[in-house]
C-alpha cells in the first residue's frame, strides 16, 4: 500500500485508511467526520495515532499506513504497512480474549489488559501489507 497521503481517508466501502510512516515530522489531522463520530490521526516516522471522539483506538511505534480499518463489537479487520517490523496496539474491550490472524494464518490468542489494549508485533517490509484480523472469543 502506498501511504495515506490525505493523513486521512474515508473509503468507499465504509472503512477508513490513515497514516504515512515517510513524513520526517509529525502531521495531524484533526476533525475527521466519518459515521457521526469526529476522528484525529496523527502521524509520522516515529509513530501513527488514531483517535475517535477524544479516545484512544489505534497506535503503532515506529508509524505505519493502514487502510480499510474496520472495527465492531466482535472483530477489528485493516491492512498495515510500514518500512520497517513495528508493534500496533488497539482499543478493545478490557480483560477479554482475542484471537489474532495476520496473513490469515492465527498468530494466536491473546487477553486484553484491564484497560482494554492489546498490542501485537507485526514483521514489515516496505512495499508488503500485511491483512490483520482481530476476533473476539
Amino acid at each position: 500500500m502506498a501511504v495515506v497521503k490525505e493523513l486521512l481517508r474515508a473509503e468507499n466501502d465504509g472503512t477508513l485508511s490513515f497514516g504515512d510512516y515517510t513524513l520526517s515530522s509529525k502531521t495531524k489531522l484533526d476533525g475527521f467526520e466519518f459515521q457521526g463520530d469526529i476522528y484525529k490521526v496523527k502521524t509520522f516516522a516515529e509513530i501513527t495515532k488514531l483517535e475517535k471522539n477524544g479516545m484512544f483506538v489505534y497506535e503503532s511505534v515506529p508509524g505505519t499506513a493502514v487502510e480499510n480499518f474496520k472495527a465492531s463489537e466482535s472483530e477489528v479487520t485493516f491492512g498495515v504497512s510500514g518500512d520497517r517490523d513495528a508493534q500496533f496496539t488497539l482499543e478493545l474491550e478490557a480483560e477479554t480474549e482475542y484471537t489474532v490472524y495476520m496473513n490469515g494464518v492465527s498468530a494466536g490468542e491473546m487477553k486484553t489488559n484491564l484497560s482494554g489494549k492489546l498490542s501485537v508485533s507485526v514483521e514489515l517490509s516496505e512495499g508488503e501489507v500485511i491483512p490483520v484480523k482481530i476476533v473476539k472469543m
